[in-house]
C-alpha cells in the first residue's frame, strides 16, 4: 500500500478496534477503499487475527476467576516445544499460551472459571501430559491495568494531614 505502512493501521486498530474504515482513512489521510482493502488483506494473511472488547469483570456479578499456569516441560527431540504446545492450545479452556524464557517453559492463561474448574483442568488435563514435569498455578486477585488500559479507579487520598 503506497504512502502508508501497515503498522500505522495496526497501531490504530490495536488502540481502538471500533474505529471504522472511514475513521481510519480520515486519520491516515487515505481513501477508505485503500484502507478497507488493506485490512481485508491483513485479515486473510492472519496479521489481524480478531477483534476483542476489554471487559472489566470486576464491575459485574461474575464470580469466576482468572488463572495463569506456569509449566516446566521436557522438549521433544526433533519437535522441540511445538508438539507440546499443540496439545495444550487445543483445549478450549486455554485462552493464551506462551513459550517463555526463564524458570518455566510455558505460560498458560485460562479462560475465567471457578476454582474447582481450574483445579480440575490442571490435574486432569495439563499435569497428565507426558512431557509436563511440573505446574505452578497463580490466581489473579485483582487487575489494575490490562492491555494498556487502567481498570482500577484512582482512589482519593483520605489520610489526614498532620502538621508539626
Amino acid at each position: 500500500m503506497e504512502g502508508i505502512k501497515r503498522e500505522e493501521i495496526l497501531r490504530l486498530l490495536e488502540e481502538n478496534a471500533r474505529y471504522t474504515v472511514k475513521d481510519l482513512a480520515a486519520m491516515l489521510g487515505l481513501e477508505a477503499k485503500k484502507v478497507k482493502d488493506e485490512i481485508a488483506a491483513m485479515e486473510r494473511e492472519r496479521v489481524i487475527c480478531g477483534y476483542h472488547a476489554l471487559v472489566n469483570w470486576d464491575k459485574t456479578d461474575d464470580e469466576k476467576i482468572s488463572a495463569l499456569i506456569e509449566l516446566k516441560v521436557t522438549p521433544q527431540r526433533g519437535d522441540g516445544y511445538e508438539r507440546i504446545a499443540e496439545k495444550i492450545y487445543q483445549y478450549p479452556e486455554v485462552e493464551s499460551l506462551y513459550l517463555m524464557s526463564g524458570g518455566y517453559d510455558f505460560t498458560v492463561i485460562l479462560k475465567k472459571a471457578t476454582m474447582k474448574e481450574i483445579a480440575s483442568f490442571v490435574s486432569s488435563r495439563l499435569a497428565v501430559i507426558e512431557e509436563v514435569q511440573s505446574t505452578t498455578t497463580h490466581v489473579v486477585l485483582a487487575r489494575y491495568k490490562d492491555h494498556g488500559i487502567q481498570l482500577a479507579e484512582n482512589r482519593k487520598d483520605m489520610r489526614m494531614v498532620v502538621t508539626p
